[in-house]
């Protein structure tokens, strides 16, 4: 039993290094949403090819758009920082518990 307690404890780890750097990636599409970026350099692409289809189905679901300004990238880091101190803990408890 304790190999899956192992396994859990590394899926618990990818999982918060992953959503960490969701984080940063859709704080980077923020701050380049206020400047006027190149839109064919491809950090600006990958930003947006990675970020587009979450903060898309947020906007398509909830009207985030007020005076302008998309708050859909704060409802996205609303749900990262849940998901990080709910999902990763609650791995990490059960991981140890099988282990």
């Amino acid at each position: 039993m304790f190999i899956l307690g192992y396994l859990l404890r590394a899926l618990a780890k990818i999982a918060d290094i992953a959503l960490m750097l969701f984080m940063f990636t859709v704080v980077a599409r923020a701050i380049l949403s206020w400047v006027n970026p190149d839109p064919f350099n491809p950090i600006v692409r990958f930003i947006h090819n990675v970020t587009e289809p979450v903060l898309f189905r947020i906007r398509s679901t909830l009207p985030v758009v007020f005076g302008g300004i998309d708050l859909s990238p704060i409802l996205v880091l609303f749900g990262i920082i849940f998901l990080q101190n709910f999902l990763v803990p609650t791995l990490y408890r059960l991981a140890e518990s099988l282990i």
